[in-house]
């Protein structure tokens, strides 16, 4: 049975150069501080992505950059079989996500994908992905999302920019995928959001609502939002065990994972105790159990 960490983060190897500067806490830098932050927090493995400084949306060289970083995180974690990465997909650019899954889907080593939350991505529900829905939808690959930036202004003062932001465009997103019918007309996506959801389990009664009372400018959907949301997974890291508890209410006991946000100072060093209140029973599903549903078949194939 494998305990395993949804959410920590590592800085890809790049060639020298690529970046002016190394953003972030060094130990994005060092791959052996991972695995040594897993034995304290006595978990057996983690699922690695790119923190959102190595996003870089705005660039113009998006395709390579993203195949920089993919090939770079494979790198930083070789010879290292508890540290499986996630191919980042830049969703600002949806033909270049689409044709960068295309190249990485059957690389080994990879236990799925992800990309920016809201910020400056394109809209989730925009047509322009439905190549990329198909394709993970027909895989059954996860695809986690977090929050990259908020473009609001307003949020420059005393950090909201992450305080609010982050769980604003978390809530952005998964909005667009429930509005957007893409989570109703496509079952086989296993999307993962981090920070416990964001925002979203506070709205998902407003959403139902605005359904139900036929609000300007929704289409018909395939699944109302609450039954759209049961698809979700959402890491546990919240901060609040009443957060959790809304969380679980709305996404379900099912689908929620293990999430530190490890090495950042707004993570945790024991994921476990963010669900501890819920009693051993549910941090074991949520480590062991959960863990192996939201990952699939490319965690035991390792595809």
């Amino acid at each position: 049975m494998t305990a395993v960490d949804f959410h920590v983060h590592l800085a890809p190897a790049l060639d020298p150069g690529s970046l002016r500067e190394r953003p972030g806490p060094p130990a994005l830098y060092r791959p052996e501080e991972a695995e040594k932050y897993l034995d304290r927090a006595g978990l057996d493995a983690a699922v690695v992505s790119i923190p959102p400084p190595f996003f870089q949306q705005g660039r113009t060289d998006t395709a390579q950059w993203a195949r920089a970083v993919n090939d770079g995180l494979l790198r930083a974690v070789a010879d290292r079989p508890r540290l499986r990465p996630l191919a980042y997909l830049p969703l600002e650019n949806p033909e270049c996500a689409a044709a960068e899954y295309r190249r990485v889907r059957d690389q080994p080593g990879f236990a799925g994908v992800c990309g920016s939350a809201g910020g400056g991505s394109a809209s989730l529900a925009d047509a322009r992905f439905e190549p990329l829905w198909e394709l993970l939808s027909a895989d059954e690959r996860l695809l986690l999302l977090h929050p990259g930036f908020s473009p609001d202004p307003r949020l420059g003062d005393f950090y909201l920019h992450n305080l609010l932001g982050n769980p604003v465009e978390t809530a952005v997103a998964v909005g667009q995928l429930v509005f957007g019918d893409v989570l109703g007309r496509y079952p086989g996506l296993r999307v993962l959001l981090v920070h416990c959801g964001g925002c979203a389990p506070a709205v998902a009664g407003r959403w139902q609502h605005g359904v139900q009372t036929k609000r300007p400018g929704l289409a018909p959907l395939t699944e109302e939002p609450l039954t759209a949301l049961r698809r979700v997974f959402v890491d546990c890291l919240a901060h609040d065990p009443g957060l959790v508890d809304q969380a679980v209410a709305v996404f379900g006991e099912d689908r929620m994972v293990l999430g530190s946000d490890w090495p950042f100072a707004m993570g945790t060093h024991d994921p476990r105790e963010q669900v501890a209140h819920r009693g051993p029973e549910f941090v074991e599903k949520v480590a062991v159990g959960n863990a192996a549903t939201a990952l699939g078949a490319t965690w035991t194939t390792g595809a």
